[in-house]
C-alpha cells in the first residue's frame, strides 16, 4: 500500500519568538506524498527551499503541527504560491493569530485522516507543547511526524505560554508510546528517533520534570 510513498526533508533556519524572547532555531519540514501529490508538514522560515523540494507536484495542503511562529512563518506564502489550503488544529488559533492575524486556516480535527500515496495519514492531537499540537501518523508506513511533541531524548519544551508538562507527558504516554516500537519519529527540530528508542525513558522524564 505504501510502495509509492515518498518522504522528503527540508531544513530551514530562523527565529522562534514567544513571551518576549527570541531564539535562533533550525526547523525540519517534511514533504509526504508520491511523485504526483504531496502534503507539506510545517512551514518554517523560508518558502523557497520548500517550493524547490515540491517541484512540479500538486500540493494537497500545508499541515502545521502547531501554531508557534517558527512552524507557520511562511504558511500563507506557500498557500498562495502553491494554491494549497492551510490546516491547523483550532486549539492553537491564538498562537496563529500572533503571526498571521489576517489569514485564516482550515481547522484540523483529532483523528482526521488525509489520504496520500495509497495510505492514510492520521491526525493525533497531542497537547502539551501547545493546546493544538498534533502529530501525523502513517500506520502502514510506521512513520510519525511529531512536530514539537517528542524529540530524541524527551518531550518538547513546556516552559512557555499555553504549555503544560503534565499534559505533554500524558499525550506522549497515551498517543505515541502506544504505537509500534519500530515507528520512526520524525521531529520538528533535530534528529529523528523511534518509539522504541524513547519509550524506556518515560519515567525518567516524569522524574526530571521536563
Amino acid at each position: 500500500m505504501t510502495d509509492q510513498l515518498r518522504i522528503d526533508h527540508v531544513e530551514t533556519n530562523g527565529t522562534f519568538a514567544l513571551d518576549g524572547g527570541e531564539w535562533n532555531v533550525d526547523n525540519n519540514i517534511w514533504l509526504v506524498g508520491d511523485d504526483k501529490d504531496v502534503y507539506i508538514i510545517d512551514a518554517a522560515h523560508d518558502a523557497n527551499p520548500i517550493i524547490e523540494a515540491v517541484g512540479d507536484r500538486n500540493v494537497r495542503g500545508i499541515i502545521c503541527t502547531h501554531g508557534h511562529n517558527d512552524h507557520v512563518t511562511v504558511a500563507p506564502e506557500l498557500s498562495a504560491k502553491l494554491s494549497a489550503p492551510i490546516y491547523l488544529h483550532g486549539g492553537d488559533k491564538m498562537l496563529w493569530d500572533m503571526t498571521h492575524p489576517d489569514t485564516g486556516f482550515i481547522e484540523m480535527q483529532n483523528m482526521q485522516t488525509f489520504r496520500i500515496a495509497g495510505t492514510d495519514m492520521k491526525v493525533l492531537n497531542t497537547p502539551g507543547h501547545s493546546p493544538g499540537s498534533c502529530c501525523l501518523y502513517l500506520p502502514e508506513a510506521n512513520e510519525l511526524f511529531a512536530g514539537d511533541t517528542l524529540f530524541q531524548g524527551g518531550p518538547g519544551a513546556t516552559g512557555r505560554s499555553f504549555s503544560s508538562f503534565d499534559t505533554i507527558i500524558d499525550s506522549i504516554e497515551t498517543s505515541i508510546l502506544t504505537l509500534p516500537a519500530e515507528t520512526q519519529v520524525r521531529t520538528g527540530h533535530g534528529p529523528h528517533t523511534t518509539v522504541g528508542d524513547e519509550a524506556p525513558y518515560l519515567e525518567e522524564w516524569k522524574r526530571r520534570g521536563y
